[in-house]
């Protein structure tokens, strides 16, 4: 058996998950039933469902519908496949899918400001289309990254794994894990990216340049330069 999303369709522009219970192999729905009513269900994305009516989508489907929108939209500035492009710019391979459409939610809403990336999300015309493509990333594998600078490794562990009890900065472990692997939904996945891009997250957050995360403002706060500095060179390294 293979795990498939449902959803049910209220407008052109909307998708929200619906309940029910799904027995299908490969993309061949045999069953579908909600709470005590059997409904019909589309079993692939070919018929456009009408409002009220439900389709199944699976995961296959989404990262394919994913992969067509990045490749437009996402290629020039994320590389093809979300790997390793520019520094300036996050690595996108294997980040949470709950994380990159709270993102792209909150670009597009002006909530997290870059003009850049407001525009891109703006293309981007449902929610449907940022799950698509948050699906096509988070399926990818991320390379191993490297920290570069020997002289901060050491600081940049200490308070990526135990804080700074003197400036009361907590613990990045604490939510990003040990290993950067993050929590699905909540916390990104930090393991292998820029330290580039992570010092400017940081400091952005520090300067009130990025206002989407209460805590992350808070714990950016109480960071110097070097701790940050460091603490994004250790990140990179992780896996």
């Amino acid at each position: 058996f293979m795990k498939i999303e449902i959803f049910s369709i209220g407008s052109e522009d909307s998708a929200s998950s619906s309940g029910g219970t799904v027995i299908a192999t490969s993309d061949t729905v045999y069953q579908l039933r909600t709470d005590k009513q059997p409904i019909v269900a589309w079993s692939c994305d070919d018929v456009a469902p009408s409002p009220g009516q439900v389709y199944i989508t699976s995961k296959r489907s989404l990262e394919a519908n994913g992969e067509a929108i990045a490749t437009k939209v996402c290629g020039a500035c994320h590389a093809f496949d979300g790997g390793r492009g520019v520094p300036a710019n996050p690595i996108l391979q294997g980040q949470h899918a709950d994380y990159l459409v709270k993102q792209l939610q909150e670009f597009k809403s002006g909530k997290r400001a870059n003009a850049i990336m407001q525009g891109m999300a703006a293309t981007l015309a449902t929610e449907a289309d940022m799950k698509n493509v948050a699906a096509f990333y988070a399926a990818k594998s991320a390379k191993p990254g490297f920290a570069k600078d020997k002289a901060l490794v050491a600081l940049g562990e200490r308070v990526y794994r135990g804080g700074n009890l003197a400036s009361k900065v907590p613990a990045c472990a604490g939510c990003h894990s040990p290993n950067g692997a993050g929590i699905p939904a909540q916390y990104a996945r930090l393991g292998g990216q820029y330290a580039e891009y992570t010092e400017s997250q940081l400091t952005g957050f520090r300067q009130g340049v990025r206002k989407n995360s209460a805590q992350m403002t808070g714990v950016a706060a109480k960071m110097n330069d070097r701790e940050i500095k460091a603490v994004a060179d250790y990140i990179a390294g992780l896996r």
